[in-house]
């Protein structure tokens, strides 16, 4: 028998909230083998969580965007900066 399928995703009804510390938490779900196992609390830093809405939204970039959502649409880190001429930050 091979390890067990654990999956981690976002709680769909739960918004990401900010504590009295400024940390941010997100609610997550662990699945094993496709049935619920706990519930999980990611908390972030504000410093973690803009790093990761950075990442978020160089990962997400990609030429096809504009075909899914237009561009009046996206927010704003999805948008090239004016003068930028498409260049993209690694």
């Amino acid at each position: 028998m091979g390890a067990p399928r654990m999956r981690i995703s976002r709680v769909p009804s739960r918004p990401v909230r900010r504590g009295e510390d400024g940390a941010l938490t997100i609610d997550l779900w662990l699945t094993r083998d496709g049935g619920f196992e706990t519930d999980l609390a990611l908390r972030l830093t504000p410093a973690e969580a803009e790093v990761l809405h950075a990442q978020l939204c160089y990962a997400l970039d990609d030429t096809a965007v504009s075909v899914i959502t237009p561009m009046s649409k996206l927010p704003d880190c999805r948008k090239p900066a004016v003068g930028s001429q498409g260049v993209h930050w690694p």
